[in-house]
């Protein structure tokens, strides 16, 4: 195989490239692969350099053949004791049948045994006792260092000191996939990347999905010629070996240009796995080809292991009390929502927490016709516009983002305060937000050579090489804010819950005093039947599994212990859609209208990749006619819609493929809509109990819901002064349809 010139290689396929099955393998030893019977069935073409056998001759004979019989004999004992797996096992040291040493590794894959042969100059096996004290030191120093970056630096020191390299880096990857250098160690005469980010392109994904599951790769001399194997493929599968956990694998000829261009002639990753996902790399770099042999290489993948460790107890003690001092500011939050009349006013009164809550710059409350703003936020008809904007393209649940301009482009006007945004809806029916801002948060990202320099210009041919420069070169970064932590947007979401239980009982107290209690005196009943029905079941599941899991506490089964606390999780989530939905309900018949224009077929595209999640992997056929854009409140028809979607895509749960039809029809007078399904229907006898609250025509058992969706539907519908009805065939399919007048009331 000869290597690829500079001049033509081409980076366009990259994350494509087949580096797991490059039929080759680096020069500075020899691998054989065996059958169970320890017959040779391919040989790297270099076998003749190293034992003067060559390749094609040593196919299909007995390893003593190839190796030497002494040489055989020994390593037949060792596999004979050997429990071989994906990651390769040092096997001894031999010395072959021309006098050579070599370290032997064997692992088993590919449905082969995979034996590599490293060249040493020592006949004695590999020393592995200076592994201990430099274990032994780094851990007595692990207290001495509270920071990652202050222990990455004191890794790379010793990664330094054992391989003898000239710089070692450890660096961190983003959610990007670049790579940040966040400590180093260098000697005399190398560049610094101190500071400095790898773009994600130089490892692309495919790479770090390697690194993640073979945790140490070495490269000895980026100049060297790559030894094919022979055959060129696995006599087992008739494909390419697959190489991934050999320590000789050949590497892409673009990564050795590129190490060239970096002048480094001999590199080592080791890989820093925390909680299973690739964290980052300690890299090492040498300017000069470099060995580093098996027991050092050990050592220095025991240490990665133990900075992995260290970094995962780092993180989670930082993420433990970020979420324990945002949790005291929501508790005192709430502690101030429940004492006044106002829940809005409420809201006001505790501005400066709400900002220390999200850490945000300013806040602002959309209530109707009233905003308020605290701290430094946009002007009011700045957040009206981003109000009806989140409520038409259906953000009815928590809202974020730190590149607002991105997905909202009037924000570009708004950079300086306003980048990134979290949008908490603190009703489902009015256009209700509770809105944080935090201001832009210019970064200036100091990157290890130009990162666009593979991009080719326009007409420019796709033939590239490798970026030349690693000059360090500054790149400032506009429109993005500080991220929202994930603790803060999970705690936001248990906000918005405890805020909806606060509006609840206000509803509910609102509700005693209501002119309407008896045209409602049927609903309240159907209510209370819900209440000690519908929602002391699942209350009740919750006190039963915490007994039991109580009762478990001294128990070694945790299985048992994850299948009560599922059980909790699940009541609980029941019971809090319970609430949610009786709530909308509640405020329906009192929210004022605020009609717009609503492009229907956006809404119905907006309802759809919100079902997104519910459907999963199911096979959904939508058919969508050409829709209108009619005059109406958008946030009340966005709920309406989606309930029958949702019900549409719920009752079909049981066909293959699931057909959903959505049309209008063009009235005089109105303009009217249809859902139509495939799916299990109902029986036209009860047709007349459907839109009821709390109305159920399935078993809760075959289909789930709390009896609300359609009630709510039918009261938007007659909000609009429209009309709602339904027709179906058990079994068969139902549409639902519904009109909205083009002249709507005055409200």
């Amino acid at each position: 195989m000869t290597q690829a010139s500079p001049d033509h290689l081409d980076l366009s396929g990259c994350d494509v490239e087949p580096i797991r099955t490059p039929g080759s393998i680096q020069p500075h030893g020899f691998m054989l692969t065996l059958s169970s019977g320890l017959e040779v069935l391919q040989a790297s073409a270099n076998l003749a350099d190293w034992t003067g056998a060559e390749a094609g001759a040593a196919i299909g004979r007995a390893l003593r053949d190839v190796i030497g019989d002494a040489a055989g004999a020994r390593l037949e004992h060792e596999l004979g004791g050997a429990d071989l797996g994906a990651r390769p096992l040092y096997l001894g040291t031999i010395t072959a049948a021309n006098g050579k040493h070599f370290d032997v590794l064997g692992h088993a894959w590919d449905g082969l045994l995979i034996i590599e042969f490293e060249n040493v100059d020592r006949p004695q096996p590999a020393d592995f006792r200076h592994l201990y004290p430099l274990v032994s030191d780094f851990l007595q120093k692990v207290n001495e260092h509270a920071s990652i970056p202050a222990l990455s630096e004191l890794a790379a020191r010793h990664v330094r000191s054992v391989t003898g390299y000239g710089r070692v880096m450890v660096y961190q990857f983003d959610p990007s996939g670049h790579g940040r250098v966040v400590a180093e160690s260098l000697a005399p005469g190398y560049d610094s990347y101190l500071g400095q980010s790898f773009p994600a392109s130089d490892i692309p994904a495919q790479a770090r999905d390697l690194y993640r599951l073979s945790p140490i790769r070495l490269i000895q001399d980026a100049n060297y010629q790559p030894s094919p194997l022979v055959p060129g493929d696995n006599p087992l599968t008739g494909a390419r070996n697959d190489l991934s956990f050999a320590a000789l694998r050949s590497v892409s000829p673009v990564h050795l240009q590129y190490m060239r261009n970096m002048g480094t002639l001999a590199s080592m990753s080791v890989s820093l796995i925390v909680k299973g996902k690739l964290w980052g790399l300690i890299s090492c770099h040498n300017a000069g080809p470099c060995p580093v042999a098996v027991e050092k290489r050990t050592a220095c993948e025991q240490l990665g292991q133990i900075l992995s460790l260290c970094i995962e107890t780092r993180e989670d003690a930082g993420e433990l009390q970020f979420r324990l001092d945002v949790r005291r500011v929501m508790v005192d939050l709430l502690g101030h929502l429940t004492k006044g009349a106002d829940f809005v006013d409420n809201l006001s009164g505790v501005f400066p927490e709400l900002l220390r809550f999200a850490r945000a710059g300013g806040v602002a409350i959309v209530a109707d016709e009233r905003i308020l703003t605290y701290g430094d936020a946009p002007g009011e008809e700045a957040i009206r516009g981003l109000a009806t904007w989140l409520a038409v393209h259906g953000h009815t649940e928590l809202f974020h983002t730190d590149h607002l301009a991105d997905v909202y482009p009037p924000a570009k006007d708004l950079m300086r305060n306003a980048s990134g945004l979290m949008a908490l809806p603190i009703s489902r029916i009015h256009q209700h937000y509770l809105l944080w801002f935090r201001p832009e948060l210019v970064q200036t990202v100091e990157w290890a050579g130009n990162p666009y320099e593979k991009q080719a210009p326009p007409g420019a041919p796709t033939q590239l090489s490798p970026r030349q420069s690693f000059a360090a070169w500054r790149e400032t970064i506009h429109g993005h804010s500080l991220p929202w932590h994930a603790a803060e947007i999970e705690l936001a979401i248990e906000f918005r819950s405890a805020l909806l239980g606060i509006a609840l009982e206000r509803a509910e107290q609102m509700a005693e005093l209501a002119e309407e209690l008896s045209r409602s005196n049927k609903e309240l009943e159907a209510f209370s039947y819900s209440v000690s029905h519908d929602l002391r079941a699942p209350l009740r599941h919750i006190v039963g599994f915490s007994d039991l899991l109580i009762e478990s506490a001294g128990a070694e089964d945790a299985i048992m212990r994850q299948r009560f606390l599922k059980n909790i999780k699940e009541s609980a989530r029941l019971a809090g859609k319970l609430v949610d939905d009786l709530l909308s309900f509640s405020q329906m018949g009192r929210a004022a209208l605020r009609p717009a224009d609503v492009d229907m077929a956006e809404l119905v595209s907006a309802c759809i990749d919100k079902l997104g999640i519910e459907i999963g992997q199911r096979n959904v056929d939508w058919h969508i006619d050409a829709l209108p854009t009619i005059h109406a409140d958008p946030t009340f028809l966005h709920l309406a819609l989606f309930n029958l979607l949702s019900n549409a895509v719920k009752f079909t749960a049981a066909r293959d493929p699931a057909v959903i039809r959505i049309w209008a029809d063009d009235k005089q007078d109105e303009t009217v809509f249809h859902v139509a399904d495939n799916g299990a229907g109902f029986n036209m006898d009860y047709v007349h109990k459907l839109f009821g609250v709390f109305q159920r025509l399935h078993r809760m058992e075959d289909f789930q819901g709390t009896g609300i969706g359609l009630a709510n539907v039918r009261r938007i519908v007659e909000r609009h002064n429209g009309r709602v009805w339904a027709e179906s065939k058990q079994a068969e399919g139902a549409t639902f349809s519904f009109s909205i007048p083009k002249q709507l009331p005055v409200t």
